[in-house]
């Protein structure tokens, strides 16, 4: 263009008046819209809505001693939700990490008091084959081609029926020998299921170990190459592909990193308690689901953070123990929890119009 122009005579004249001139793509969105566009920052009101309510309906709640009871209840579920999070943002679901849960529990139970070894020799096995089933799931996934839905429906199923098959077959019932006075107990214990005074309250191990997850994976998804890997196969894997993106290695690690999760509070219920119950752990995995959800996490993937979790986790507890400190029937907390969920499927849609708006 400029090796054409002709030269033209200088015109002074002054700036047209009015309201600058923008189209659409140009257009400042306004702040509240920017602000809710933050996965996080929707769930993070809904957060302080929920404690405001059972603030005044629940007095108990009050006492530093609920809220660690609060702290502690998000906390285990709060563990699994975050990497569950991070699969949802690559685009996947995984069914089976409730029954995956108590999978690892038995399975260290059981190596340990039927061998007669350290438990640690347990927890070790446990993880390789938390591992293992997040790595067949993920592997399941990418080969076949088939949802992810299908894969770890059937995951769940089988794990459900293996867990009070094998139990059963093993120990001659439904729930696995105490094994609290077995070599190791009491460090493996410290590790996983301890607790620590601050300020004369009892606060589980959990509620740091959720909080340190929680850290370092929003640390790996905003500042490291395997963040960025995430967010490219939840939103369209083939151009991931195309740009060089390790799509199999991503979606199965993602799903190897919920079996992390699910091995972990598996092993914080086994030290709590002493023993499982086989049939534990059905239904949870759709909490551990919501609570992604409810946390900013699209249903089509590419899109959420780790911190939104948290505070959807911290929406759970805070509504199972309210409830139940504001004397209500614990039966609404199903109630609630679908009530939540339908608000944050309509939230993230909003958001979702909303980004891909012109």
């Amino acid at each position: 263009m400029g090796m054409t122009q002709h030269a033209e005579p200088a015109v002074t004249s002054p700036p047209a008046s009015g309201p600058k001139q923008t189209d659409g793509r140009t257009a400042e969105r306004p702040l509240v819209v920017r602000l809710l566009a933050r996965p996080e920052v929707g769930v993070f009101l809904g957060a302080v809505a929920v404690y405001v309510f059972f603030l005044i309906s629940a007095p108990p709640v009050r006492d530093a001693s609920s809220m660690a009871n609060i702290l502690y209840q998000s906390s285990t579920l709060g563990i699994v939700t975050i990497p569950v999070a991070l699969l949802m943002i690559g685009g996947e679901f995984d069914l089976s990490a409730g029954v995956g849960v108590i999978t690892s529990a038995l399975t260290a139970s059981m190596i340990s008091y039927q061998l007669t070894m350290n438990v640690w020799v347990g927890v070790i096995a446990a993880l390789v084959v938390s591992l293992a089933i997040g790595f067949f799931n993920g592997w399941m996934v990418v080969k076949t081609g088939l949802p992810s839905f299908l894969v770890t429906l059937g995951t769940f199923l089988i794990l459900q029926g293996v867990n009070l098959a094998v139990t059963k077959l093993v120990t001659g019932n439904v729930a696995t020998d105490d094994i609290s006075n077995m070599d190791g107990f009491d460090q493996a214990r410290k590790v996983f299921a301890s607790s620590f005074d601050i300020g004369g309250v009892q606060v589980k191990i959990t509620v740091f170990w959720w909080l340190l997850f929680a850290a370092i994976a929003t640390w790996v998804l905003l500042r490291t190459k395997y963040g960025n890997w995430t967010f490219a196969v939840g939103g369209n894997k083939d151009s991931a592909r195309a740009v060089g993106v390790p799509v199999a290695f991503t979606k199965i690690s993602l799903f190897m990193l919920v079996g992390f999760g699910a091995w972990f509070v598996g092993m914080h219920q086994l030290f709590s308690f002493n023993t499982v119950q086989s049939g534990e752990g059905v239904g949870i995995e759709l909490i551990y689901i919501s609570g992604a959800v409810i946390g900013g996490c699209l249903l089509t993937g590419g899109y959420g953070s780790a911190i939104g979790p948290v505070f959807g986790a911290f929406m759970f507890g805070m509504v199972q123990q309210g409830i139940v400190y504001a004397g209500w029937n614990p039966d609404w907390f199903k109630a609630f929890l679908g009530v939540m969920l339908l608000g944050a499927v309509l939230i993230n849609l909003w958001v979702q119009r909303t980004m891909t708006r012109r």
